[in-house]
């Protein structure tokens, strides 16, 4: 306590001096005496911190061990790696570090354990380049041994949806059922069918089962590989009608739109035997079997309808309309007509579109003579008297056909007062008809569309 007399401004001089030699005292012996006051703790830490850059020193050219934690704290030995991301402490008692995996990394740590051994954390500051390629070389033969998983699961599961080809012919083999290609199946028919000892019934089941195998394009033409096609064709000539009609049933399903068959029957003599049973008295569905099979055989072949004009074809088709009871086949007829006129007119506009100025095909067209020999046959007259039938769907075809020939016919349609008749009788109809249409909501019926057939053929005749 300072003497009451000094004044107060030495009072406060004294005071800083005073503080001023307590911190050179201190400082003296916290730098001058080896047996300063330190923390316990703090000296531990320097000396282990002294160990561990020894021992870093002494490894740092050595490939180090890789410690895996986990979340437990655990030593962590000299000479071990620690990987990255990990959790470490210095025990502040034992002078050792310790490492323990963080929270974040427990839901890595646990698929480690389900993949412990087969997955490497690499670690470029721990890891040879030897090891790199190594761990490479194990991920690529990972991946191939589960590709190769994936596709045994694949088979596998296509395995259980299906049985083997030898498996199945074993099974059908005890149950006396024995599997056949198309092939085989049409060999046996075609031999049941020529074999003298089949019945008449047998030779008709096989013809019916062998129609449903040549619609197939491929099965027509294996037809062909084995003489399958002529022997049916010779089957036109057999007294029976009925075999006729299913020989001709056969043919048709062949010939549709199968270039390679129908050159083939042309060779094999088809279209004379077909027009022969229809310039014959023979039953209706036999002719009506014949008929289809001859319309399969001309259409889109223009060698062919060559051959049928040379062969007196169109008298043999005016001979079949004009007999009583045969309207059904007329309309057919008129039809197929229809379909070869305007086959040759689309033909010749094909190739003024493309500017090509002699196609084969083309040429082949303009040696069909089919509009002058309708002309010269009376086709003109005989379409025109076909629009009397009742049915409308035949008269759509009459009015088609006779729209088509119209250019070839047009004096002897004007020259017929039946067909001026029956126009103005139609025009009739089909008007009440179209208006019934057009009250039933239908502004684009089926009647408005003949009724404009008509009066646009009788427009072209006034």
């Amino acid at each position: 306590m300072p003497p009451r007399g000094l004044p107060p401004c030495r009072m406060a001089l004294l005071g800083m001096l005073l503080g001023l030699l307590a911190s050179c005292f201190t400082f003296c012996l916290s730098h001058q005496n080896p047996f300063a006051l330190t923390s316990p703790e703090k000296s531990g830490i320097k000396e282990a911190e002294r160990k561990e850059t020894t021992a870093e020193e002494e490894l740092d050219s050595e490939v180090l061990e890789v410690f895996h934690p986990t979340h437990e704290w655990q030593a962590l030995q000299p000479g071990q790696a620690v990987p990255v991301g990990s959790h470490v402490r210095l025990n502040l008692q034992t002078g050792a570090r310790e490492v323990k995996l963080q929270e974040e990394d427990k839901s890595r740590s646990n698929l480690k354990a389900l993949k412990k051994g087969k997955r490497l954390d690499i670690n470029t500051n721990t890891y040879t380049s030897q090891d790199l390629k190594s761990a490479l070389a194990k991920f690529k033969e990972g991946a191939e041994v589960e590709s190769s998983k994936e596709d045994k699961a694949r088979q596998a599961k296509v395995k259980r949806l299906f049985r083997p080809i030898e498996e199945l012919k074993k099974d059908f083999e005890e149950l006396n059922v024995v599997i056949e290609t198309d092939m085989q199946i049409m060999v046996r028919l075609i031999n049941k069918f020529n074999s003298s000892s089949s019945s008449l019934e047998e030779k008709i089941a096989a013809l019916f089962d062998l129609e449903y195998y040549v619609h197939q394009m491929d099965n027509a033409q294996d037809l062909l590989s084995f003489g399958g096609l002529q022997v049916v064709i010779n089957g036109l000539n057999s007294t029976e009608p009925l075999v006729k009609e299913y020989a001709a049933f056969v043919l048709g399903a062949a010939f549709s739109s199968n270039p390679k068959v129908q050159v083939e029957a042309i060779e094999g003599g088809a279209l004379q035997k077909l027009l022969v049973i229809l310039a014959t008295d023979q039953p209706l569905p036999a002719k009506k079997k014949v008929l289809f099979a001859l319309c399969s055989l001309l259409r889109h072949f223009p060698y062919a309808q060559q051959q049928f004009l040379k062969l007196g074809g169109l008298q043999v088709l005016r001979s079949l309309v004009q007999v009583k009871g045969t309207e059904v086949l007329a309309v057919r007829v008129v039809t197929l007509l229809y379909d070869l006129v305007t086959e040759k007119m689309f033909a010749e506009e094909e190739a003024e579109l493309t500017q090509e100025t002699s196609p084969e095909k083309l040429q082949q067209y303009r040696q069909v003579h089919l509009l002058p020999g309708l002309r010269e046959q009376g086709w003109c007259e005989i379409t025109a008297h076909l629009l009397a039938l009742p049915e409308h769907d035949s008269r759509e075809k009459v009015l088609q056909t006779l729209n088509a020939l119209l250019a070839t016919c047009r004096d002897r349609y004007r020259q017929d007062p039946q067909l001026s008749s029956t126009l103005a009788n139609l025009q009739a109809e089909y008007q009440a008809l179209a208006t019934l249409e057009l009250q039933d909501g239908e502004d684009e019926g089926y009647f408005r569309e003949l009724l404009g057939s008509i009066n646009s053929l009788l427009k072209e005749l006034r």
